[in-house]
């Protein structure tokens, strides 16, 4: 197989050819080059590319597999061409945050932790990726960039804040990337573009060196074209780092070679109705139905006052955000995107009492949801509202609701956030006539093993797949 077609295999696939020499990394690095020089014009995926460091860590993996080191043949992402959101610090790069603010600063002395662990797994980096100014937005419409488009239909939106991450994996330009997720900003872009996203428990993987939004509620995560190869980077990234507080110490619990054709034995599978049913256009509905029936839901789950737990979210985002940028604010506003802006500065003047409040209702809703996984192990929600919407729209008409767009994306991920539970949005195909739309499979804390395993079953059953963008 040549390196060009390589390259459009899971990154499982291709961690094995490198491995057996069947393929080198140099030559696979120089094919997603070739690509990205070919697709980024339609796609604006990239922000930065770090090519000749690709290269050289490229060669340097193949020289050590030509000498026999046992280490480099046991590298379970061996010559895996990835990426990164521009809020991931990488060595001698200006960490962007997709602002115009950053580039005035010194770049990156080291990488972030999670970019040390993916080349420490044999990863190769190719460049930072397109987001919504410092992550505050669900379409990565970013003003500074460009819009980053829907690989499957450039007319449309990307989704956010992690567009760049999901357009770059739809597009074929590398099948791994890493973004964040503080109010669904994995799981709208990786809806919207038709691929595999997981945002882990809160606290799970470290934070260590990446641009911070909200403190609180902040995680990180893969993107991938395949369940195993979601599982595969998950793997790779775990671990405790002493330099994020928020991080906690577990033990290892590996996820990718535990994956199989069918579901753990015994799994309790409901689907969320109320709120995730009321504010989910047709096809959103369709789509999580198709999910349940393959995963064999038994019951109806509601959550009390999502809406308020939402409108929690919305507070502490704004409040815990705006502290960042208070002297920005004040010394180079006309820099920010007009709408960052005007959320930061509301921020900025949100009364402490409501703040005070709305970490009252997000305790009070943790508790309720904590006590519905009594009665089942996985619970099924789209992710979007919607499929990705055309770049540039204001409004969305849901039933008789019309809602603002671009905050609206995220009316199924935000409740989710809020409380920091494993998610992981799996692509469906076939509830809308051209495109795809994710739902999510949400566990209780620290079972990433049920969320990638009800992935991987779906995709073995052909009802989650995420097929390359057929670009041009």
């Amino acid at each position: 197989m040549t390196a060009d077609a390589l390259l459009l295999q899971p990154a499982h696939v291709i961690a094995q050819a490198v491995r057996r020499r069947d393929c080198s990394a140099l030559a696979l690095a120089e094919a997603a080059a070739t690509r990205l020089q070919a697709t980024d014009g339609v796609v604006n995926a990239f922000t930065q590319r770090t090519l000749q460091r690709a290269f050289a860590r490229a060669a340097a993996l193949d020289a050590r597999l030509a000498a026999g080191d046992t280490t480099a043949q046991a590298l379970p992402l061996a010559g895996v061409p990835y990426a990164v959101k521009n809020l991931f610090d990488i060595e001698g790069v200006v960490t962007l945050a997709g602002s115009k603010i950053e580039r005035d600063r010194a770049p990156a002395a080291r990488d972030a932790v999670l970019v040390q662990r993916m080349d420490a797994a044999g990863a190769v980096l190719l460049g930072a990726l397109n987001m919504d100014e410092y992550a505050y937005g669900f379409t990565t419409e970013n003003s500074h960039e460009g819009p980053t488009r829907n690989p499957h239909d450039p007319t449309r939106v990307a989704g956010g804040s992690s567009g760049g991450s999901a357009a770059a994996v739809a597009a074929g330009q590398v099948p791994l990337t890493l973004g964040s997720d503080t109010n669904g900003s994995i799981r709208v872009p990786a809806s919207l573009c038709g691929v595999f996203g997981l945002k882990p428990t809160f606290g799970r993987l470290p934070r260590t060196g990446s641009y911070p939004f909200v403190a609180s509620l902040d995680h990180l995560g893969p993107f991938a074209r395949s369940a195993r190869d979601l599982a595969l980077a998950y793997d790779a990234m775990q671990g405790a780092d002493a330099a994020d507080p928020s991080c906690v110490a577990r033990p290892f619990e590996p996820t990718s070679a535990a994956l199989g054709q069918t579901l753990p034995a015994g799994l309790r599978v409901g689907v969320l109705g109320g709120w995730f049913r009321e504010m989910a256009l047709p096809e959103a509905r369709a789509a999580t139905d198709s999910v349940a029936a393959a995963l064999g839901a038994k019951c109806t789950v509601d959550w009390p006052e999502v809406a308020r737990a939402r409108a929690a979210a919305f507070l502490i985002t704004q409040a815990e955000s705006s502290t960042l940028h208070l002297a920005d604010l004040r010394q180079r506003p006309q820099d920010f995107e007009p709408l960052s802006r005007d959320r930061f500065l509301a921020g900025a003047l949100l009364p402490a009492a409501w703040l005070v409040q709305a970490q009252r209702v997000r305790r009070w809703f943790a508790r309720q949801v904590a006590a519905s996984f009594a009665d089942v192990d996985l619970l099924l929600a789209p992710a979007t509202p919607c499929v990705a919407p055309a770049i540039g729209t204001e409004w969305l008409q849901l039933g008789d609701r019309r809602l603002p767009a671009r905050a609206s994306l995220g009316l199924l991920t935000q409740p989710v956030s809020c409380i920091g539970l494993p998610v992981c949005t799996v692509p469906v195909w076939g509830a809308h006539p051209a495109l795809p739309i994710g739902v999510q499979l949400i566990a209780a804390p620290w079972r990433e093993d049920l969320v990638l395993a009800a992935a991987a079953a779906l995709e073995s059953q052909g009802v989650a797949r995420a097929p390359v963008a057929a670009l041009g």
